[in-house]
Parts: C-alpha cells; sequence; structure tokens
C-alpha cells in the first residue's frame, strides 16, 4: 500500500516572487488526489518540492517519517527512493528504445541482474499496454505512447508515492481518456498513492478521490472530490466552466476594479448545483481498488464538517442503507447552523 504525505505549511519563492505560501495537506495513503490551478500557480513547483527537487523557504512535507524539506540530503535521497515521477513531456532519453529507458532507473539504482531488469520491465510495460514495443525509439511512437512509457519508467522501482505532472498535456480528448483509465487501472494493481498535477477538468471529474486548487498564491482547497466540484467559489466555478468571467485572467489574477469593469458578481456568478459525473472504476479484468474503502471509511468521518451541496453529492455516490442510516440526523456543518 501507498503511504501518506504530510504537507504542512509549505512557502515556495523565487527571489521576491512568492509562488504559493502556507500550502497544507495530507495525501491519504494510497488514494488518487488531483492539484488544480490555471497555468502558472506553481503546480509543478509543488510537485518538485514534494519530491525534494526543491527546497521550500518553510514548512515540512513528512513522508515516513523524513521531512523531505530539512531534514538530511542523505535521508532525503533515501525517502526520495519511494517516489516514482512522470515527467510533464515524458523525458525520454531519444537515442534509446523504450525498453532502455524504462530499464534505466534499475539500472541506476539496484544491482540486478539483466534477467531481473528484463521481467521487471516488461511487466511494467505490459502494465501500461506497451507490450510489443519495447524495441522503439521515442521518436517512433506518438505522444501517447510516450506518456506511457513516462509512466512505466516511474513504476520500475516499485513507487509506493507516483507523481504525474499533467499527463494530458499535448494529448487529444481521446488520449486524455485513454490516461485517465491507465491511471485508475495503475492505482487498481499497484495501491500507491497518486498525485496529478493538471489543469483537465476531464481528469479532474473522473479520476480522483480527492482534488486541491491552487490560486493567488494560496490553496484554495484540498479534500474529497465532492468537495470542489460542487464548490461556489467564484475562483472554482471559473476553472471548471471556463468562463472569461471571474477572478482568473490571462496571465493573473484580476483585481477588484477589473472585475468591476467587466461586471463580475460573485453572488450571481455561482452556477447552481452541478452534476457530477460518477468517479472511474478499474477496466475489466483488474482488481478493485482497495483505496475504495478507505476513502469512503475516511469520508463518512468527516462528513459534518463538510458542505452541504458536497455531503449531499457524497451521500448520493456512496448510496446503501448504512451510509443513509449514519447520515439521515446528522447535523450541518457549524458554518451553516441558524
Amino acid at each position: 500500500m501507498g503511504i501518506e504525505v504530510v504537507v504542512d505549511g509549505l512557502t515556495k519563492s523565487f527571489g521576491r516572487q512568492n509562488i504559493w505560501r502556507d500550502v497544507t495537506l495530507t495525501l491519504p495513503a494510497g488514494e488518487v488526489s488531483v492539484m488544480l490551478g490555471p497555468s502558472g500557480t506553481g503546480k509543478t513547483v509543488f510537485l518538485k518540492s514534494l519530491i525534494g527537487l526543491l527546497k521550500p523557504e518553510e514548512g515540512h512535507v513528512l513522508v515516513d517519517g523524513v521531512d523531505m524539506v530539512n531534514d538530511r540530503e542523505r535521508d532525503v535521497f533515501e525517502a526520495r527512493k519511494k517516489f516514482g515521477l512522470m515527467f510533464q513531456d515524458g523525458a525520454l532519453f531519444g537515442s534509446m528504445s523504450l525498453f532502455d529507458n524504462v530499464a534505466f532507473p534499475l539500472r541506476e539504482h539496484t544491482r540486478k541482474k539483466e534477467s531481473e531488469i528484463r521481467r521487471v520491465v516488461m511487466e511494467r510495460m505490459d502494465l501500461v499496454g506497451l507490450g510489443g514495443a519495447e524495441g522503439k525509439l521515442p521518436g517512433e511512437i506518438s505522444g501517447g505512447m510516450r506518456k506511457r512509457a513516462g509512466l512505466a519508467r516511474a513504476l520500475v522501482l516499485d513507487p509506493e508515492i507516483v507523481l504525474c505532472d499533467e499527463p494530458d498535456s499535448g494529448l487529444d480528448p481521446v488520449r486524455t481518456a485513454f490516461i485517465s483509465q491507465l491511471l485508475i487501472d495503475v492505482n487498481a494493481q499497484i495501491d500507491a498513492t497518486m498525485l496529478i498535477v493538471t489543469h483537465n477538468i476531464d481528469i479532474a471529474s473522473t479520476v480522483p478521490d480527492n482534488i486541491g486548487m491552487l490560486f493567488r498564491r494560496n490553496l484554495v482547497t484540498f479534500g474529497p472530490r465532492e468537495v470542489l466540484l460542487t464548490s461556489q467559489e467564484p475562483v472554482v466555478s471559473q476553472f471548471l466552466s471556463g468562463s472569461r468571467l471571474g477572478p482568473i485572467g490571462m496571465s493573473e489574477e484580476k483585481d477588484a476594479a477589473t472585475l468591476a469593469a467587466e461586471g463580475f458578481d460573485a453572488a450571481a456568478s455561482a452556477a447552481g448545483p452541478r452534476e457530477i459525473v460518477p468517479q472511474l472504476e478499474p477496466s475489466p479484468g483488474m482488481p478493485p481498488r482497495q483505496a475504495v474503502d478507505r476513502h469512503r471509511e475516511r469520508v463518512l468521518g468527516m462528513l459534518t464538517q463538510l458542505p452541504t451541496a458536497a455531503r449531499q453529492a457524497i451521500l448520493a455516490g456512496i448510496g446503501g442503507s448504512v451510509a443513509h442510516a449514519k447520515t439521515l440526523t446528522m447535523p450541518a456543518p457549524p458554518e451553516e447552523r441558524p
């Protein structure tokens, strides 16, 4: 099973430019989470900070007892082996075959014999649907296949945490749908903790157990998928609808004067209840996702703390007489009581 990642008070700047500040969240063990945000909000920087490739100025990232921000580099290096990282562009070596690309981490970080390396590589390539393509070069295959090869390479060291940086970038909607299903299938098979950084609404709507969003150098929200997907926060509503009207501008957030000039009304922008599409399930023949039961139990335990719309969506998705009976008489969250 994957392991929990605890992020506490994380703040990152480049010179005088603050990227985000005081980010606090927990990636639950074995669950799939998504981090959304407009372009330029530091999503990739956040990903690199989790694995210790960038050092935030403040805060902690706790992975199995190791602080990826503040502990000794030797300890961080060892903890980093628990991660698998799928880069945005695949980051494949153009002169190497797909087999050698996927085998690279095994040859660099283990002492496995070539026979064992071949077994592991072929297993991972089969897992992502690339069996039979191991002899091809990256330039001979499609962008979607390169993404899958990058994912196979991220999985060869049996990571407990998998980070995916915009797995949909450069892909058409059909290939994005295939990648979305692949990520669910991978989670079903290896039960790793997964964080997907994206600005793709289709992935965010169908793949994760949990969703967060970065905007204006802050974490807007992080929690069960239903919380963000039912949120009436103006920035969330604008992002989910793809509207030009709202706090998000072409290059950065809009100021109050700009919002006033375009006649933006935060209360009027609330779109009302949204339909939440069902979360993807593993493909036929795949094992069930072990994270589903853990996530359900965890979310039921926090229901009274969630907004009414999110709570109703969760109950509608969970169904079942036990969950219904457990929550029929639950009081509204404090902020929604008279």
